[in-house]
């Protein structure tokens, strides 16, 4: 699958009919943004059954102060439409190949259950 460019317009949708997508905030004058770049395209082409997707946070500055993007890169991962990693920094390839295989590995089962154990304190 390539590379979704996400947008305030087609976030939700992307994020609900996909079971897990990964988000790059980015911007052109970002050189560690630049530098990410490939590592997050081969990974997209390494899996296919995951959504991959890039903000740009220069055109979509909402979509990037909604969720309070501070600092590019920053990478988000949702899965079942709730985000278990947001984080700044560039990742090195096999940081970002350990990161997908934990997030599929997941129970979200037991995911789910914390949050509401949480949400119950």
């Amino acid at each position: 699958m390539a590379t979704i460019q996400l947008t305030a317009d087609n976030f939700k949708d992307t994020v609900t009919n996909n079971d897990i997508v990964i988000i790059d905030f980015w911007a052109e004058w970002c050189g560690p943004c630049r530098s990410f770049a490939p590592t997050f395209e081969a990974a997209a082409e390494k899996h296919p059954e995951i959504a991959f997707a890039k903000v740009n946070t220069e055109e979509e500055r909402e979509l990037a102060a909604g969720f309070n993007i501070r600092s590019i890169p920053t990478l988000m991962v949702f899965r079942d439409q709730i985000i278990l990693y947001a984080e700044a920094g560039a990742l090195p390839a096999s940081a970002l190949d350990q990161l997908i295989e934990q997030v599929k590995g997941l129970d979200m089962d037991q995911v789910r259950a914390e949050i509401a154990a949480e949400g119950e304190q």
